[in-house]
């Protein structure tokens, strides 16, 4: 970081992001238009090839290197027994994809996807947001920064994932804090709350608002105070994205989403919605950001694993655009 205050290199990153390669994508919708087929036969399989094209800047497109990155925090406030799950159980879902025995393992295996997960501190959980920011700006920002590192080994497309304990907590706080409204707005089951422990989250959620009261209107620091170690590295590693040239995968929360988006709304535009939970909230949350999700496989087990699914049909879609190509010439 080379400004006065943590925070600056991604606000001028923000107000500064490349534009999609319009002519791009326009070479490949007119592919489309000239194959041997009933014109928008093909459905979104056509506009996912346009939106690869647009972002990567190459037509017809490619996805030769698609790449997983999983990205574990752990959060303070998960004292407050707002999840069915032990905190040891982020550790532990690491180690099983570590060990390959995930489900996310054997669906990169049937896609032929790259994986990464990476580890964020899980032994120093986040502060409590109900009495202290989760992060400090500092500490923000060098996620942010250590998330934009997930590309650093190359990829031509990047599906995003999360792992945490208490994380559905974390996401209806930034979903209050951004979109308005109260706790039991935005929480859910997760991974199994009952009744009780849903209303002890919406009670989370409602006094974290209390306490930051306004400083949550500015979305960077409302990913800080109410955020995570996971969420600050995906908002990291999806405009380092954006910069490369390099389409994303967004997996069911769209808590991150959310906050780029009210940063700048032209923020996602390289991004696709894999699919979302079951969970109401996330539903409403995707509709609000305008992110259609390409599956509705009642998926809720998060870690990568709606994008991951999803990755197989980007994929499909990059062939169909450029065999067709072929056909064509």
């Amino acid at each position: 970081m080379t400004s006065a205050l943590p925070f600056d290199d991604f606000r001028n990153l923000l107000a500064t992001l490349p534009p999609a390669d319009a002519a791009a994508e326009a070479r490949v919708r007119a592919l489309f238009a000239k194959a041997d087929k009933p014109k928008g036969s093909l459905g979104r399989v056509e506009d996912i090839a346009a939106w690869l094209a647009a972002w990567s800047g190459r037509a017809p497109p490619a996805v030769n290197r698609p790449l997983v990155a999983i990205f574990a925090g752990n959060h303070g406030v998960a004292r407050h027994g707002i999840s069915p799950r032990p905190v040891a159980a982020t550790a532990n879902a690491v180690e099983l994809c570590a060990a390959g025995g995930a489900a996310v393992n054997q669906m990169c295996i049937a896609n032929d996807l790259g994986l990464k997960v990476f580890d964020l501190a899980l032994h120093i959980p986040t502060a409590d947001i109900t009495e202290d920011a989760a992060l400090d700006e500092r500490g923000c920002a060098a996620t942010m920064a250590f998330g934009m590192e997930a590309i650093a080994g190359g990829t031509d497309l990047l599906c995003l994932g999360d792992l945490g304990v208490g994380n559905s907590t974390i996401a209806a706080a930034l979903f209050a804090a951004l979109f308005g409204g109260k706790g039991a707005d935005w929480v859910g089951s997760g991974s199994g709350a009952d009744a009780a422990m849903q209303a002890r989250k919406a009670k989370v959620v409602d006094a974290a608002i209390a306490f930051h009261g306004t400083s949550l209107r500015d979305p960077l620091e409302a990913l800080r105070r109410v955020g995570g170690r996971e969420f600050a590295a995906i908002a990291g590693a999806i405009l380092a994205a954006r910069m490369q040239e390099i389409p994303v995968l967004l997996d069911g929360l769209a808590a991150v989403a959310a906050t780029l988006h009210a940063a700048n709304p032209a923020a996602l535009d390289h991004c696709l919605l894999a699919s979302l939970s079951p969970e109401p909230a996330h539903a409403r949350a995707a509709e609000r950001l305008g992110l259609r999700p390409l599956l509705d496989l009642g998926v809720s087990h998060s870690e990568g694993a709606g994008a991951a699914l999803a990755a197989g049909l980007v994929k499909a879609a990059a062939l169909t655009s450029s065999g067709m190509a072929a056909a064509v010439r």
